[in-house]
């Protein structure tokens, strides 16, 4: 049980024997498939973290705003793909990077995009080194393999005048692997981007242009897939904490789940058997996203301070700093028994990368025991 008396709540716990355990897994499934894994920092965007998984073999990083790549490159990590579309209004924070010494690789899905990117390298003097976005499920922004504009983008790369950006590959993510719940299901959505990817690499090719990466990923996919032949990297995030849509999807269990939120009971309403405590949605964040899962956990699941789940306990309701938990076991007067009063509970959440945003840093709980140490978390763009 945690000794968590001294502890001011809510609060983000970090489990690192398990965290560490979720490192290993995903890291060695990807030596054993021969392809590079470059993981996604977007869901701790905590530096004690991602040392942690390239210690453990990982090559560079992937974020999502240019303000990770910024403090990830002060805490001395200096390979980093930015795989969000860049437009004009951030260019000139990616070259301030670049100039300080970041191997910064960015992305690009549209023509307009890839000449404004080369215009303003050949303008400052900087060649940049881009990926093109690829849509291989029609879950997001990208441009299909086998769209003309493909090879539009790749030439728009080269204007006339200089050389402003470099193209060195494509890159694809399978988001709509979230949705799925079968392992049958999930390998042949982990084919289809790395074919799909793989085929717009040499379509690129084959139209004389340079694709020398090819990097496919997301948390499901990349445990899913039965080869990588024809990538050379991967990516994926969410693994390193899991959460409980990945329970739903079928990739972890609850057992995995490395993080979760630390709360204490303020109240209670014996009549309608309600036990309330001082973690709302702005802890947990208003994410419900196994509402179109086989099981609906509400704001997350409920647990012991020990991290036993309580299934008679549901978050179905929360106001902002109140968590409002429903016992549907035998006899609701004895909740204030079970219950009391300044106890702790904990709750896993729905999705990680959303509740650790609601959160400064993390409590980690160190593997071999001992007083949780503070790992700060960072914000914004």
């Amino acid at each position: 049980m945690l000794n968590s008396t001294d502890l001011e709540t809510p609060l983000l716990l970090l489990d690192e024997q398990r965290m560490q355990h979720n490192i290993e897994r995903m890291q060695s499934r990807m030596t054993a498939l021969g392809v590079r894994f470059r993981p996604h920092a977007k869901t701790s965007k905590c530096p004690e973290v991602v040392k942690r998984q390239l210690a453990a073999g990982a090559r560079g990083i992937t974020v999502s705003t240019l303000k990770e790549a910024e403090r990830f490159f002060a805490a001395g990590i200096d390979d980093i793909l930015y795989a969000v579309a860049i437009v004009p209004s951030k260019l000139d924070h990616a070259l301030r990077l670049v100039r300080q010494g970041l191997k910064l690789t960015l992305l690009v899905e549209s023509v307009w995009a890839a000449e404004r990117l080369s215009q303003h390298g050949i303008q400052h003097g900087h060649c940049y080194d881009v990926l093109i976005e690829v849509d291989t499920d029609g879950h997001r922004s990208g441009i299909k393999p086998q769209d003309p504009q493909l090879g539009l983008v790749a030439h728009a790369l080269r204007v006339e005048g200089g050389e402003g950006a470099r193209l060195r590959g494509v890159l694809t993510h399978a988001g709509s692997s979230y949705a799925l719940r079968t392992p049958e299901e999930l390998a042949a959505m982990a084919e289809r981007e790395r074919a799909g990817c793989v085929d717009a690499a040499q379509r690129l090719r084959a139209q004389g242009h340079p694709c020398d990466v090819v990097s496919v990923g997301s948390t499901p996919t990349a445990l899913s897939a039965k080869s990588l032949e024809g990538v050379t990297e991967v990516r994926a995030g969410v693994y390193v904490f899991f959460d409980l849509v990945m329970v739903g999807v079928g990739v972890c269990a609850v057992d995995d789940i490395a993080v979760s939120v630390l709360c204490t009971v303020i109240g209670h309403r014996p009549d309608v058997g309600w036990v309330i405590t001082d973690a709302g949605w702005m802890a947990m964040s208003r994410d419900r996203g196994t509402q179109k899962q086989a099981c609906d956990y509400g704001y997350g699941l409920v647990c012991h301070d020990s991290g036993t789940p309580i299934p008679e306990l549901i978050f179905n309701e929360a106001n902002q700093e109140h968590g409002v938990l429903q016992w549907n076991g035998d006899d609701t007067r004895r909740i204030e028994e079970r219950f009391p009063v300044g106890s702790r509970l904990r709750i896993l959440p729905n999705h990680a990368c959303a509740t650790g945003a609601q959160h400064e840093c993390y409590m980690a709980l160190p593997s071999s025991g001992g007083v949780p140490q503070r790992w700060d978390r960072f914000h914004g763009w």
